[in-house]
C-alpha cells in the first residue's frame, strides 16, 4: 500500500495479455501456448517445450521450443541453401528488405519491449532502449553499407549466432540484420534463459520482409556442435561466458572458420588522485542500470586509500537511492510505468548464488559495506520475489573469493583499496583481460600512463565506456575476446571477405596474432 493505493499490475500488461498480443501480431510464429522455430522458411514446433518461469514474479510461461540434433542439421542445411541465393542479391534490394524489417519492428516496438520485461526482467525504459538501439543502429548501417562493403563479398556460408539473454534486440537482432545486410544468411539460437518470445516475434517480422533468417531453440549440449561446426557455415558469432567460449573456440580450432567470441571479463573502475565527486555520482547511479547484468558493467572499484572517505560519501547515497522491484507495478492504474534502476536478476538460482557469494566473501574476511533488503523494493502484494536481490557491496574481498577475478553479473559490487599506482594497475588488471575499464583522476599524466597499461579494450577517463553504437568499434583484450572485433566498419569486415580472394589480417585476437585498433 502506497499513498492510499494498493500496488497493482499496470493495466493491459499481464503475461497472458502480452503473449496474446504477440500471437495476434505474428500468428504464424506462435501456437496457442508456445513459440515456434523458424526452419527452412517454415514455422515448426519443437520436440519439447522447456519449462520456464519469468523472473518478474516466478510464474510459469512457455519455455523455448527445443529441437533435436537432427532438426538442427536440417536448419543449418536450409540456412546454407538460402545463403547461396541471398549472397547474389543486389545491395539495393538487401537494403530495401532490411529497412522494411526495421520499420515493421518499429511498429511493434512496445510489444517487443514488453516481452523483454516479462522474459528477462528489464525495466520498461531499458527494454524500450534495447529495441530502439537495435533499430537505430541498423538504420545507420543501411546508410553506410555501400562504403563499408566496397571491394568485399559475403562469407562463403551463413553466420551462426549464439548469444546471451541480456540484450536480445540491441546485440543479437542488431548483429543479424547487419550480417544479412552484408549479404549473408543467418541462423540464430535463442538463449535458453530468456528472450525467446521477443526473438520469435522479431524474426517473424524479419521473415515477412523476405530476409534469410533461421531461428531455433534447444539445449546447447545437443545443438552446439551443429551450430558451431555445421557443414557450410561461414562464421560463428558468440556472446557468453568464458567457459562456453573456450568450448566454442576449441570446437572451431581446426575449421579455419571466421569467428567473433565475446566473453566475460571483470571490468574495473579506478579512483586515484580525484576530486570530481558529483560527476562520479552520476556515473555510479547509471552504472546500476539493469542490475549490472551486462558485459560492460563495472562491479569492481579500485580506490586510493586516502580518498576512501570521500568516495564513500559519494557512493553510499547512490546505493541508498537505487530503485528496484517489479517492473510493471503501479501505485495507481493511471500512472506511467515505474522508473526503476533494475528489476530481478535472470532467475531465482542466480539471486541465490549472488547471496551465497556475498556470504562467502564475508566469511573469508571481506567487510559487508552495503546490504540492502528486499523490503526497500517495490513489489505486488504477495508476489514471488525469488529472482530479486537488493544492492550489496563488499569492501576488501579476500583474494580467495570466487568472484575475485570474475564479474558477478548482478548488483553486487566490491571495493579494493590501494596506495600506489603499481597497486592500482595490478588490482584493475585482475581478470586477464576485459572489455572496458575506467580511471577517475584529475591527473592527465597518470590517466595516460594507466590507460596504456590496462588490459581492457576500451578505457574511459572520468567516464564509463560501453559497447557503443554505430561507428564505435568493440572487442576485448586477453581472455575476454577471441576472433575478429566488431562494431562500426569492423562488424562488416568481420562478416565479409575481400572480393579478390586475398588474405587479410582482421582486427582481433587470433591464435597466431592480436591486432588492435588505436585506443
Amino acid at each position: 500500500m502506497r499513498g492510499g493505493h494498493l500496488i497493482q499490475l499496470a493495466p493491459g500488461t499481464s503475461w497472458a495479455q502480452t503473449f496474446e498480443r504477440a500471437r495476434v501480431a505474428a500468428p504464424e510464429a506462435f501456437g496457442v501456448d508456445r513459440a515456434l522455430n523458424l526452419i527452412q522458411g517454415e514455422w515448426v514446433e519443437g520436440v519439447q517445450i522447456g519449462e520456464h518461469r519469468t523472473p518478474v514474479d516466478g510464474s510459469r510461461i512457455p519455455g523455448p521450443p527445443r529441437i533435436d540434433h537432427r532438426t538442427a542439421e536440417l536448419a543449418v542445411a536450409g540456412a546454407v541453401a538460402e545463403h547461396r541465393t541471398w549472397a547474389l542479391t543486389d545491395l539495393d534490394e538487401r537494403r530495401r528488405r532490411v529497412l522494411s524489417a526495421v520499420e515493421e519492428m518499429a511498429g511493434h516496438r512496445d510489444l517487443l519491449a514488453l516481452l523483454l520485461v516479462w522474459e528477462i526482467g528489464k525495466p520498461w525504459r531499458l527494454a524500450c532502449a534495447d529495441v530502439d538501439r537495435a533499430l537505430d543502429g541498423v538504420r545507420w548501417y543501411v546508410q553506410e553499407i555501400e562504403r563499408q562493403s566496397a571491394g568485399r563479398v559475403p562469407l562463403p556460408g551463413p553466420v551462426s549466432n549464439i548469444a546471451s539473454w541480456n540484450y536480445p534486440m540491441s546485440v543479437q537482432v542488431h548483429a543479424e540484420l547487419v550480417q544479412v545486410l552484408a549479404g549473408n544468411a543467418v541462423i540464430a539460437k535463442t538463449p535458453s534463459q530468456g528472450g525467446f518470445h521477443c526473438l520469435t516475434l522479431a524474426h517473424a517480422l524479419m521473415r515477412r520482409a523476405g530476409l534469410p533468417v533461421t531461428l531455433v531453440s534447444g539445449v546447447g549440449s545437443q545443438l552446439g556442435d551443429v551450430l558451431i561446426r555445421g557443414r557450410g557455415l561461414g562464421a560463428l558469432a558468440f556472446v557468453g561466458g568464458r567457459a562456453n567460449g573456450r568450448k566454442a573456440a576449441t570446437s572451431l580450432a581446426d575449421t579455419g572458420r571466421r569467428h567473433f567470441l565475446e566473453q566475460e571479463g571483470l571490468n574495473t573502475w579506478g579512483v586515484f588522485g580525484f576530486g570530481q565527486w558529483d560527476l562520479l555520482a552520476q556515473h555510479l547511479k547509471k552504472g546500476f542500470e539493469y542490475g549490472k547484468q551486462r558485459c560492460t558493467a563495472y562491479p569492481r572499484f579500485v580506490v586510493q586509500r586516502s580518498l576512501f572517505d570521500q568516495f564513500l560519501q559519494t557512493y553510499l547515497p547512490v546505493m541508498d537511492g537505487l530503485r528496484f522491484g517489479h517492473p510493471l507495478a503501479l501505485d495507481d492504474p493511471a500512472d506511467p510505468l515505474p522508473e526503476l534502476d533494475f528489476g530481478p536478476v535472470i532467475h531465482a538460482e542466480k539471486a541465490r548464488d549472488l547471496r551465497d557469494r556475498f556470504d562467502e566473501a564475508v566469511s573469508g574476511g571481506g567487510i559487508p559495506l552495503v546490504r540492502r533488503t528486499l523490503a526497500t523494493g517495490r513489489f505486488l502484494p504477495g508476489q514471488d520475489t525469488g529472482a530479486y536481490i537488493a544492492p550489496a557491496t563488499i569492501l576488501e574481498p579476500p583474494s580467495s573469493w570466487s568472484l575475485h577475478h570474475r564479474e558477478p553479473f548482478g548488483p553486487l559490487d566490491s571495493i579494493v583499496l590501494v596506495d600506489t599506482e603499481a597497486e592500482l594497475l595490478s588490482a584493475m588488471n585482475a581478470s586477464n583481460g576485459s572489455l572496458v575499464a575506467s580511471i577517475a583522476t584529475d591527473d592527465a599524466d597518470l590517466a595516460a600512463r594507466v590507460s596504456e597499461e590496462l588490459q581492457a579494450f576500451k578505457v574511459g577517463v572520468n567516464t564509463p565506456r560501453s559497447r557503443g553504437d554505430r561507428d564505435e568499434v568493440f572487442g576485448g583484450r586477453g581472455a575476454s575476446w577471441k576472433g575478429a572485433f566488431v562494431g562500426g566498419d569492423l562488424l562488416v569486415q568481420a562478416v565479409t571477405c575481400r572480393a579478390d580472394g586475398s588474405v587479410e589480417q582482421l582486427y582481433g585476437n587470433f591464435p597466431t596474432y592480436s591486432l588492435y585498433p588505436h585506443r
